[in-house]
């Protein structure tokens, strides 16, 4: 958020968002709210939604009426939703130190966090280093790894489980 009064969004222009077709999961659904709900199995988890609008929002005094489900269509957050989902379940390992004492800032935690915040630089590091020498990937996911940033950024997700936290997956296996 910007540095003001307001701490408005630094995207929000006079003449609306600047960014909206690539807004993020959070501004596609507002003024719902997604949770995760972890259960006691690992592999089960719940969505859900909260409705919360703030006074400034109009949209709660509108008419029409949508079913999380129908709204989250409408907003073309299905994969948004999902992708927030998958990243939340990444988060939720976090809990115990997956970085051995070296804190997020040591070598672990640097490659960790290149792979989940900057796809630029992880599709680098896929194609570019030794990275294809060290882990077996299919080809086909390779194909669609260098054009196709959603594939990549699940990839990611794959390769941080198995990095930190030797979880195997049918995308990637260590060599």
């Amino acid at each position: 958020m910007k540095n003001d009064t307001e701490k408005t969004c630094p995207f929000l222009t006079l003449k609306g968002c600047s960014v909206y077709s690539d807004r993020p999961d959070s501004c596609r659904t507002f003024p719902l709210e997604l949770g995760v709900l972890f259960h006691a199995d690992p592999k089960k988890t719940e969505q859900l939604h909260l409705f919360r609008p703030p006074d400034f929002c109009l949209g709660q005094y509108e008419n029409q009426e949508l079913t999380v489900k129908e709204w989250i269509v409408d907003q073309d957050a299905v994969e948004f939703n999902k992708m927030t989902v998958r990243w939340s379940e990444i988060k939720a390992l976090f809990q115990n130190d997956p970085f051995r004492g070296e804190g997020p800032d040591g070598e672990k935690g640097k490659m960790a966090f290149m792979s989940l915040y900057n796809i630029d630089e992880f599709r680098k590091f896929v194609f570019q280093s030794s990275f294809l020498k060290r882990y077996k990937v299919k080809t086909a996911i390779l194909k669609t790894l260098e054009e196709d940033d959603v594939a990549l950024m699940k990839f990611g997700f794959s390769w941080v489980k198995l990095f930190l936290f030797r979880i195997q997956s049918k995308q990637i296996r260590q060599l």
